[in-house]
């Protein structure tokens, strides 16, 4: 397809952001067996197709959360592959206005900036149609890419939690970064 205006919720220079669909779950599931070193023991995305089906239908029909599949743009017939994802999740409307942001590279992407401008991409989208206030990312202190993503596209670190969230078999430590819409207006001002 050659229009990508109807391919793409918002699109930059390399990456465009869409919403998951069902049909994405080989591809997904593919990237995420690929990417197992690069995840661990941060993020655990789903493996299979049928894994990915019941993540998906999460993000798809839950109004709480939205799911965003990071794709690079089509070079010379490469097809627009997944370079990553990005969820917004505790999606909270009426005064707050806010959501939890979970993210994650695919290998073959990984340190090339695409997750930068998807997150970002997601960031605009989030403040914009979706008419949210304030993103929250939630990370463990010895993730460091996640923490230097963060910082990158303009989150501040606002504080610390013992054993905030259960990863990988025990409760984790996590550092509690943020971002309002007030926040980017003055980065682009």
């Amino acid at each position: 397809m050659s229009d990508t205006a109807s391919r793409y919720l918002a699109e930059g220079p390399r990456v465009g952001i869409r919403p998951f669909t069902y049909d994405d779950g080989p591809e997904f599931a593919a990237r995420a067996r690929e990417s197992k070193d690069l995840h661990h023991p941060w993020l655990f995305p789903p493996l299979t197709p049928q894994a990915y089906t019941a993540y998906a239908a999460r993000l798809i029909e839950d109004p709480a959360k939205a799911g965003f599949l990071v794709c690079e743009k089509d070079t010379g017939g490469d097809g627009g592959a997944l370079a990553g994802f990005v969820n917004i999740n505790n999606i909270v409307r009426g005064g707050f206005r806010s959501g939890a942001l979970g993210y994650g590279a695919f290998a073959h992407a990984a340190g090339r900036g695409l997750m930068r401008e998807g997150l970002e991409l997601v960031i605009r989208h989030a403040f914009g149609p979706m008419r949210l206030h304030r993103l929250e990312i939630n990370v463990q202190p010895l993730n460091t890419r996640s923490i230097a993503l963060a910082r990158r596209c303009g989150f501040r670190l606002e504080g610390f939690s013992p054993k905030m969230l259960f990863v990988d078999g025990a409760w984790r430590d996590h550092e509690r970064w943020a971002l309002t819409a007030e926040m980017l207006q003055d980065d682009d001002g």
